[in-house]
């Protein structure tokens, strides 16, 4: 449809999210932490913990501050021990959100995120409801103009799957989780710097939200991405250009 692509839609959660820098750095730390408890403080032996730390480099985190929570989550320092809970649900229109949060209490995370889907008209569902709608996978996404050619090379090359171009321009390549790492890294090299680059849930299909359930929709989506513990907000509502 005119208007609607991978890289609006990105780009529309993404300028979403650039406004929302005030929790950028609790959810990092976040994430480095679990990153570090859960494979190791060695960013070379944990490519967890690699991306978690490349994304605090790009947010321009103290080095300070990605250390302390690297010895955090490696046993070296005492701090909340986090849990990793995914919650699934249904949005306006029935599009699907998945909510990913890191919690020291999960009777708290819960309450707060049921409360966010019925008070704003959604609905929290059972685990596994909406999470086959979308593919776990590694995503990078190159704007308008980027030679696809150049991209399918390298990142075809490196282990990618898939690199398709959108009706805007935008050049996008899809990898397993375990090769993102080394097709980024490939991509980089050969001189093509990701607009997006990072291992998501990316739907499988698209519900189209426009009008007055588009901007529902985004309210239920940023009052889930406000709350405290959650740290990632997936969904498959796709937003007319104009909502």
């Amino acid at each position: 449809m005119a208007g609607h692509s991978a890289w609006a839609n990105i780009q529309h959660r993404k300028n979403r999210q650039d406004a929302k820098r005030g929790k950028l750095f609790t959810r990092l730390i976040k994430e480095i932490t679990v990153a570090a408890k859960l494979g190791g403080g060695d960013p070379d032996a944990n490519p967890r913990l690699r991306l978690a730390m490349d994304k605090a480099s790009e947010a321009n985190m103290p080095k300070d501050t990605v250390q302390r929570a690297v010895q955090r989550g490696a046993g070296g320092l005492d701090g909340a021990n986090y849990e990793e809970i995914r919650y699934e649900g249904y949005g306006i229109g029935g599009a699907a959100v998945i909510v990913d949060c890191m919690t020291d209490n999960r009777i708290r995370t819960v309450a707060e995120v049921r409360h966010a889907f019925s008070k704003y008209g959604g609905n929290l569902g059972t685990d596994g409801s909406v999470a086959f709608m979308f593919d776990h996978c590694g995503q990078l996404l190159f704007a308008p103009g980027t030679s696809e050619d150049r991209v399918m090379e390298a990142a075809i090359e490196a282990g990618a799957d898939d690199v398709t171009t959108d009706e805007e321009g935008g050049v996008e390549v899809i990898c397993s989780p375990g090769d993102f790492p080394a097709v980024k890294q490939a991509l980089e090299k050969a001189g093509l710097k990701a607009a997006v680059a990072e291992v998501t849930m990316r739907p499988q299909s698209q519900t189209p939200l426009a009008g007055d359930d588009a901007q529902r929709m985004q309210k239920l989506l940023d009052v889930l991405e406000n709350l405290d513990d959650v740290q990632q907000v997936y969904t498959n509502a796709q937003f007319d250009e104009t909502a």
